[in-house]
């Protein structure tokens, strides 16, 4: 199964995280993609530096090899349904959460993300288990 990257392996990878690097590497010819949710998070923090286009160079870069996938109509309402159901129990996310889960489970992804147990909120969502 393909995967889809949170933004946490992203800016490790980018910060030359052997371990992010290596699992990027070789899970790349299985698929990678990025949600334009990630993207935006990317892009926010290259804001932080001095020089914030030298880092959305640097960024743009990097995501190049990827796939990028939008949101569309049918992400949206899988995304209002997960949200509607986390509030129910209780366990709200933020909405970009949220939408990377929906993205996902829209294109039959696994989850890249180092916040594995805030993602098992989200229901038959898969998570990728770094060894």
């Amino acid at each position: 199964m393909p995967y889809i990257l949170d933004t946490d392996w992203i800016i490790n990878a980018l910060a030359g995280k052997h371990h992010a690097t290596a699992v990027i590497g070789r899970l790349a010819p299985q698929g990678l993609a990025v949600s334009v949710i990630t993207l935006g998070e990317i892009y926010e923090g290259a804001f932080k530096y001095a020089n914030p286009q030298a880092h959305l160079t640097a960024f743009r870069q990097f995501l190049a090899p990827f796939r990028l996938l939008g949101l569309d109509d049918s992400i949206m309402e899988r995304f209002a349904e997960i949200r509607a159901d986390l509030r129910r129990r209780g366990q709200l996310l933020a909405d970009f959460d949220i939408l990377l889960g929906a993205t996902a489970l829209q294109h039959n992804l696994t989850l890249l993300t180092h916040n594995v147990e805030h993602f098992k909120r989200i229901p038959n969502l898969q998570l990728y288990q770094a060894h």
